[in-house]
């Protein structure tokens, strides 16, 4: 499986959008830093979006998709699905 996911720090005003074949393993280093960068920096730290499909190209595709969009628009993504912005990996 490929994973689309979005992750916000602790007040939603910094979004990261990524792609994974292991989300657990992948938000678990987001949220402890293991990976230098833009989620350290910013304190990347909850995942408030994802989506999955079994092919590559498409999760790969959808991510570029969501990366051009405005930040209304992937506030809207996010919403639809997670109105209160929790972290979905409290559920892992």
């Amino acid at each position: 499986m490929y994973y689309v996911y979005m992750m916000a720090n602790w007040n939603n005003k910094v979004l990261y959008t990524g792609i994974t074949n292991n989300l657990e393993r992948r938000v678990y280093e987001h949220k402890n830093k293991l990976v230098k960068g833009f989620t350290a920096k910013y304190n990347i730290n909850k995942l408030v979006y994802f989506d999955f499909t079994d092919d590559a190209i498409v999760a790969i595709s959808r991510e570029k998709q969501i990366k051009g969009w405005s930040r209304q628009k992937k506030n809207e993504l996010v919403e639809n699905d997670n109105p209160e912005w929790k972290d979905l990996s409290l559920d892992f």
